[in-house]
Formats: structure tokens, sequence, C-alpha cells
């Protein structure tokens, strides 16, 4: 399999007007010798309004499929996934520099690992930035961490899961994201970390962006009973996925 890191990007059409500075901090990312990437980006829908905004680069593949929501559409992103590692980029936030050559020094240097994080600000309207409270301490986050974090702070994770760098074969033996109306990306950092040990970098990885036509800033996505389902389901996946006692690389 190639030397390359592949990168999965969902957008629909409003956030597609975002994907000229995300490709931009892209293409400032600075690889290992010998290492490349490859970028799909796949459309929640088919429109018309997304492939203006594509970069005519031959290493970006561009797609369109049945909506189904940003998991569905990464999910569907993986049948072009030519390398060993996946790495997650929405269509609205911005790669730090250095990310990806973090990324892959952890998982190149230790086998067990499954899956990398990073540290995240918030990249507010302004062109300001935001940190936040709450990062782990630099390095391995053991199996089951995430979780027992997770239930314990009212179901927020101490790594960020748009910041995930993951082995493409152990994101595929987990089926990817899970089919949630949102929260899919929660769901397969708690399956991740249920199977495997991760990493967290605490140099700035990713610029989050916050704009008011975000997913998670709309009213459907704070629902208390939709969010209770959400949070119940992504618990029990995890929780199913400790107790059948399989781990990557194969270790119980």
């Amino acid at each position: 399999m190639p030397r390359r890191i592949i990168i999965v990007t969902a957008v629909h059409a409003p956030s597609a007007r975002f994907l000229p500075e995300a490709y931009k901090s892209l293409c400032e990312q600075e690889l290992p010798p010998g290492w490349s990437w490859h970028w799909l980006i796949q459309e929640d829908g088919r429109t018309e309004e997304v492939r203006p905004y594509v970069p005519d680069d031959e290493r970006v593949t561009f797609r369109q499929g049945r909506a189904g929501g940003p998991g569905v559409a990464r999910t569907m992103a993986l049948s072009a996934a030519d390398g060993p590692y996946v790495k997650i980029l929405d269509a609205d936030d911005q790669l730090a520099p250095g990310a990806l050559a973090r990324d892959l020094a952890a998982l190149e240097a230790d086998a067990s690992l499954g899956w990398a994080t990073s540290r995240v600000l918030d990249l507010l309207p302004d062109g300001s930035t935001a940190g936040f409270p709450g990062d782990p301490e630099a390095g391995v986050i053991e199996r089951g961490a995430v979780l027992d974090f997770w239930k314990a702070n009212g179901f927020r994770a101490q790594v960020h899961p748009a910041t995930l760098c993951v082995r493409r074969d152990l994101l595929l033996a987990l089926g990817g994201w899970m089919a949630l109306p949102a929260s899919e990306d929660t769901g397969l950092l708690l399956a991740l970390n249920a199977v495997s040990r991760g990493w967290f970098s605490p140099e700035v990885g990713l610029l989050y962006r916050k704009w008011e036509g975000q997913a998670t800033g709309q009213a459907a996505h704070v629902d208390s009973g939709e969010r209770e389902a959400r949070m119940g389901v992504v618990e029990a996946r995890a929780r199913a996925l400790a107790e059948l006692g399989w781990g990557y690389p194969g270790a119980g």
C-alpha cells in the first residue's frame, strides 16, 4: 500500500465555501520523506453548489452520493482510501501546521496505537482563536479512558473527534462512522478507544470553525430526547466492544 495519508472530508452546500481554506491548510503540511496525501471530498447529496469550490488538484478526489449525513458521507469516501492512515478534516475546519507529521510520527513509532488526536482551538467568526481547558496529558491514552471521562463529564470527551487520525484497517473493522444524525464522530472515538490505545499531541492540530451554519449549533442537535438516545447507543456500542475482549492489534 502506498505511503499515503488519506484526508476524508464530508461536505454539504452551506459548508462548501470553506473548502479553499481547508485546502490551503492541507497544502501547507510538511510530510516525512516518501509520504504523500490524498484528499477525498464526499458531498452529502448531489447538488451543483459544491463542485465549484473543489480544488483542481490531482491529489483531490471529489464524489457525490445520496444524502445521509456526514457519517454516511465519510464512510462512503472510504471506498477510495488507498493508504494506511485516514485523517478527518471537516469542510469548515483547518489543519494547524505540522498536524499530519505529528500524527504519522506517533502512529509509525508504536504499532499498538490505533489512533491519534491533538489539541484544538476554536476559530471564531472574527478570525481570532480560543482554547479551552481539560486536555489530557501528552502521550498515550489507554483503552477505556475516553469512555470513563466522557461518562463522568456530561458526555464531553477529553479529546476532540474532529482531530482523529486512524489506522485504515481498524477504521474499516469498526464499520466507519456510526449511523447517527449527529455525534457519529464521538461514537467512532469511543469505539476506537474501547479496542485500542490512542495518542494525544498537546500541539494545536486543528482550528475548529464556529459559524452560524454548523450542525452542532442547530436546535435539533441539543433536542433532549434525541441527544439521550444518541448518547445511549454511543455508550452501549463502546461497552459492548470492550466486553467482547477483542483488541487492536489483536491483544485481548
